[in-house]
């Protein structure tokens, strides 16, 4: 290539003006370099190119592309014109470039010619055709050069140039040692004003390194200039054979570059191919989000290899789920997941939306592929063929998008399981696919379907970590008695789930609420399985209503029976809404924060810290404080105030001015929290947090005096009609008549069976407004009541029966002083 023209200097990557040299030395080939603008006007016009075809520059630039360039006629594989058009005694470059021209090719297009040019034998022309995809106004680069010159210029080579050369493709030589790199990279901008110098200069680096031009129109998508030649290579491959059997049979020599321009010719395909091969595999793989790789393998065939490319997983694969084993069959259901296309958009989206499921019957294509694990290479979809797959699609006629196009079905295959496939497909007019494009498809489509499966490793077992988490993690109602909840859990890290912290609340007699915030140390599955146990166990004994330091210590022995690595923390606190009051264990754990609801401020609570779960030996103390309605209680795990190397006095600091913070609702606080403790460290530079994180926070609405009443009765059974009484009244006047009856009837049963079990002879009843009625009834009997099925003509044994028929929930707990047996009504809407 003439490195000193400046149609050399835009083989470099686009265009340039530099100096012209008119002679044609050794291993230096004069290329014409067209640039067509968006009205299809010439923007450019080379040196080379008024030599190659006879127009001056002057007259050129800003003329319709189409009357300057000879596209009337295309070369046949017997060397002879084949006409196109009006213009049928006009030599030209063929129909390609015209689409080219017109802006109906969205790919690259080469082609070969032989022109005659005013004044000049005719000339043999090797040609390619760029659309330009960018900012600019230019849209299409169009490269000739004279075949016949290449040849000359090799002959030169082979009979002693001084210079050093390198044979890339046909005919064309490459100067290894170029001193202009740096002026031509400095030159490109002037014709495509979207390219930086800087892009320029990395772009004539591949130029130098590759052997061939390349054109680039961003940083992640580049274009060779030798194009896919397809069924033209083969052809002409067989004209060369044809003409050397006629050579041999006449005695004439062998044409001297017969064998050496095919195989140069093979060899820049196959160069060309493993460039994009690689290529494509550095740009997929870059998460390990499955819907994001999907669309890096489209994005990065079409329309480079393809003009449509639609991918198909298995159902399986897209719900994140494993499959049995064996090959696919009829009844497989295939979800469409991608659609790329060059198409005018929305052409492909209402006839095959993505998203769509379906099976593929066993006369396809598409089954020989997923059941075969090979690809399968249609080189054009007949009319019966198009007919046959569109059979599939009811009320849509896909026909028109796929009949008389090229086709190749490449499977998605790993590990000897098929996971998908993709449909490539070629417009008409471009060349049909062949034997080495199928290696290529089967070779993108395994690169690709490695990348796939591990993406869907990934979401399976993150699906499986969040399975695992969300069961041991309870849901929390957002409002129990007297107060409302939020909650908030975090992993560590992406590639872990499941953790140890946890939090929970369970309700208590006297429409009290326990709250719990845990950590299991370490991480894993491990941790997890600990963490449930201990959940499990904390429910289990606040469900006895012990008070929270003896829950804590019941806790610790637990851990130490189960082994000794079982250690933890963890904060237990019990809020009563009557009395306004916590009470609050700590076994090693972060403390809480109180925001009170009065002035704003927020505090850390002074606990005695404790010892962790485990250690054993260690006391538990309780402590009691006093609350206000709106009172907000704060309570975590350390993941959330401290990572490695910073004070965790900076995230306890953050974490009460954070949640002092006024906010809409309670899950906007919690998110403030998270977000401002994100911050904090991060401005710090300790980067981002790898420890879980559990929050909960509870808001402590308390309960107003008016809506509660108590009530002392003795274990009398006179005493069941005056409970039913004080009951009615207060329902009464509360202005919850239509509860009255049933309210009245269940009080009487359970007054009942506490004055036939009462030790003390002492009862206590007690109702509560709040967004439930709850009627509590308490004595100093420890054994729980239990529902029993009674006959005809049994005396007792219906009670419960009828409470558990006509309460929306009813229960029984043990208390310290023996049990409380309740149930809750829904109140009426107001």
């Amino acid at each position: 290539m003439d490195r000193g023209t400046d149609g050399g200097a835009a083989s470099g990557g686009g265009a340039g003006n530099g100096a012209v040299v008119e002679s044609v030395a050794a291993g230096r080939i004069p290329l014409a370099v067209v640039v067509v603008d968006r009205e299809g006007l010439v923007s450019h016009w080379s040196r080379g190119a008024r030599r190659l075809f006879g127009t001056p520059k002057d007259e050129a630039v800003g003329r319709p592309a189409a009357d300057l360039l000879p596209v009337s006629g295309a070369l046949t594989e017997d060397d002879e014109i084949t006409p196109y058009g009006a213009y049928a005694a006009y030599d030209g470059l063929g129909p390609d470039l015209e689409s080219s021209l017109d802006g109906r090719l969205s790919y690259p297009a080469a082609g070969r010619a032989r022109l005659s040019v005013p004044g000049s034998d005719r000339v043999d022309v090797l040609w390619w055709a760029y659309p330009l995809v960018g900012p600019g106004r230019e849209r299409l680069l169009v490269l000739a050069a004279d075949a016949d010159g290449t040849r000359r210029d090799a002959a030169a080579d082979d009979t002693g140039a001084s210079e050093p050369v390198e044979r890339i493709a046909p005919g064309f030589a490459l100067h290894t040692d170029f001193p202009g790199a740096e002026d031509l990279a400095r030159r490109l901008p002037e014709i495509l004003p979207s390219m930086s110098v800087g892009e320029s200069a990395r772009i004539v680096g591949q130029v130098l390194e590759l052997g061939y031009p390349v054109l680039e129109f961003s940083q992640n998508e580049r274009v060779p200039v030798t194009p896919d030649w397809g069924v033209p290579r083969r052809i002409e491959r067989k004209a060369r054979q044809e003409r050397a059997a006629r050579a041999a049979a006449s005695g004439e020599p062998l044409p001297a570059d017969h064998e050496d321009d095919v195989e140069d010719l093979e060899y820049a395909a196959v160069r060309e191919r493993l460039e994009f091969l690689n290529e494509v595999s550095g740009r997929i793989g870059t998460s390990l989000d499955l819907s994001r790789t999907i669309i890096e393998v489209s994005k990065a065939v079409v329309p480079r290899f393809t003009d449509v490319a639609g991918t198909y997983l298995r159902e399986q694969v897209v719900a994140g789920e494993g499959f049995p084993d064996g090959v696919p069959d009829a009844t497989t259901m295939w979800h469409r997941v991608a659609v790329e296309h060059t198409d005018e958009p929305g052409r492909w989206d209402d006839v095959v939306p993505v998203g769509e499921a379906m099976p593929f019957p066993a006369h396809t294509p598409f089954f020989q592929c997923m059941t075969t694990g090979e690809p399968v290479l249609v080189p054009r979809i007949s009319e019966q063929m198009g007919h046959m797959i569109a059979a599939q699609f009811e009320k849509r006629d896909i026909r028109p998008l796929i009949t008389g196009r090229s086709m190749l079905v490449v499977p998605l295959k790993a590990r000897n399981v098929v996971l998908g496939f993709m449909i490539l497909l070629r417009h008409p007019e471009r060349v049909e696919f062949n034997d080495m494009d199928r290696v290529t498809g089967a070779e993108l489509a395994a690169r690709a379907a490695l990348v796939l499966d591990n993406a869907r490793m990934y979401t399976y077992q993150e699906s499986v970590a969040e399975t695992l988490q969300d069961s041991m993690l309870p849901h929390i109602a957002p409002r129990m008695s007297g107060c409302d909840i939020a909650t908030r859990y975090l992993p560590g890290t992406l590639l872990g789930r499941v953790g140890g912290d946890w939090f929970d609340s369970v309700k208590l007699p006297g429409s009290r609420t326990a709250l719990v915030v845990g950590d299991v140390m370490g991480h894993g599955l491990n941790s997890a399985a600990m963490m449930g146990q201990l959940r499990t166990a904390v429910q289990t004994m606040a469900g006895l209503d012990l008070p929270p330091a003896q829950l804590l210590r019941n806790l610790d022995d637990l851990a130490q029976r189960l082994g000794e690595h079982y250690l933890a923390t963890c904060l237990y606190a019990v809020y009563d809404p009557i009395a306004d009051e916590l009470q609050i264990a700590n076994a090693g754990h972060v403390p809480p924060v109180l925001v009170r609801a009065e002035d704003g401020r927020s505090e850390l609570l002074d606990l005695p810290t404790g010892a962790p779960i485990g250690v054993g030996g260690v006391p538990f103390e309780t402590v009691r404080v006093r609350v206000s309605p709106g009172d907000r209680l704060v309570m975590c795990t350390d993941g959330l105030v401290e990572v490695r190397g910073e004070d965790i006095g900076v995230g306890l600091a953050t974490l009460c001015e954070s949640a002092a913070h006024p906010a809409a609702s309670m899950d906007d606080a919690c998110d403030t929290i998270i977000r401002s403790l994100a911050e904090t460290f991060s401005k710090a530079g300790r980067g981002g947090r790898k420890d879980d994180v559990a929050l909960l926070m509870a808001r402590l609405g308390g309960i107003e005096p008016e809506d509660v009443a108590t009530w002392g009765l003795a274990a009398e059974p006179i005493e069941v009609s005056r409970a039913r009484d004080v009951v009615r009244e207060r329902l009464v006047e509360w202005g919850l008549n239509s509860l009255a009856d049933q309210a009245e009837l269940m009080v009487g049963e359970l007054v009942t069976n506490a004055v036939r079990h009462a030790r003390s002879r002492r009862i206590e009843l007690r109702v509560v407004r709040g967004d439930t009625l709850l009627c509590e009834v308490d004595d100093d009997d420890p054994t729980l009541p239990t529902m029993l099925s009674a006959g005809p003509h049994d005396e007792f044994g219906r009670g419960l029966r009828v409470v558990s028929r006509l309460a929306r929930e009813w229960g029984a707990s043990r208390t310290a002083s023996g049990k409380t047996v309740w149930f809750e009504m829904t109140l009426p809407r107001r």
